[in-house]
């Protein structure tokens, strides 16, 4: 009598490294998120794609994408790790949230919107771990190994999820010190005698913030920066007019607003994430965070309404 071998099941730790490798499209930040070797991932890979009879990733422009067999691979490991994480549930009864969670965002946004909303998150889950890496840039088309990006202007991703968080707005700001000496623009055209202090304009990777500073083009460059908070200082140090976030340069009572009727430029955070990393529980709580804070911050973003 003959003995059929029974079909390899895939076993469960291998899943767990396809879901790392899957959330992040890199070997490399997966074996980091383990405490494993690059070469043990590719083994563990291997093995699995073995198990299940067919290839579970592919190589793309932006990193490791799954294949049809792995999205559904990757879908049972997200199973296995929510039966792990129900083990450890908290003794009331509620879910404990524990992980890293990898996001961009530009400066301003990253200090005086994601940093308090995230704040809360660790409150009810001192566990989760978020690291911010602050750039103005698009949203990355191809996969990363973010699991969030805030970026300004809507984006044209693929196989990824784009929300609007809320408009904030740009305004010309101006120290005291600066108009007592050089005199406050009555208009546009005034501005032309004026130095502006703004974002490198051979830099800036962002159509909506290149297109803000349009109604400047006769004004010369002061002091520029991809760093928003430069334009800041510089602007209280005098160095010129600088087109500033209200939310961040209401915050100084040194500053004052320049033609606030006339100047009031409009734009947009919006939030990108990737179904399979909005999944996990605690990207979905930072994410919410993230927005609920955004929301009540609306008023201040779009700017005060009383100048001096």
């Amino acid at each position: 009598m003959s003995v059929t071998s029974a079909t390899p099941r895939p076993n469960p730790d291998d899943l767990l490294v396809l879901l790392a490798v899957g959330r992040t499209g890199r070997y490399t930040a997966a074996a980091d998120e383990l405490g494993i070797n690059h070469t043990t991932i590719s083994r563990r890979i291997a093995t699995l794609e073995q198990a299940l009879g067919g290839r579970v990733l592919t190589r793309g422009a932006g990193g490791w994408e799954l294949t049809d067999l792995g999205r559904e691979a990757f879908t049972a490991a997200e199973a296995v790790e929510n039966a792990v994480r129900t083990i450890t549930s908290e003794a009331d009864g509620s879910r404990l949230l524990e992980g890293v969670v990898r996001m961009s965002a530009t400066d301003g946004f990253s200090a005086y919107l994601a940093s308090p909303a995230i704040a809360r998150v660790q409150r009810d889950h001192p566990k989760v771990t978020v690291e911010i890496i602050t750039a103005t840039r698009r949203a990355s088309i191809q996969r990363s190994s973010l699991d969030i990006e805030v970026v300004v202007g809507k984006p044209q991703v693929r196989r990824a999820e784009a929300i609007a968080l809320g408009d904030y707005t740009l305004g010309l700001y101006a120290a005291r010190e600066y108009l007592a000496r050089n005199g406050n623009p009555a208009t546009i055209a005034d501005l032309a005698a004026h130095p502006l202090v703004y974002f490198i304009d051979s830099m800036l990777q962002v159509d909506d913030l290149d297109l803000a500073s349009s109604f400047a083009v006769a004004m010369r460059e002061s002091i520029t920066s991809t760093n928003v908070f430069v334009h800041v200082e510089a602007t209280r140090a005098a160095a010129g007019i600088g087109l500033l976030p209200c939310f961040m340069a209401d915050l100084h009572p040194d500053l004052v607003r320049v033609l606030p009727e006339r100047i009031a430029v409009r734009l947009t955070y919006w939030l990108v994430t990737r179904p399979e990393t909005r999944r996990r529980a605690e990207v979905a709580a930072v994410v919410n965070a993230i927005r609920e804070y955004v929301a009540a911050q609306q008023p201040k973003l779009i700017g005060a309404q009383h100048y001096s």
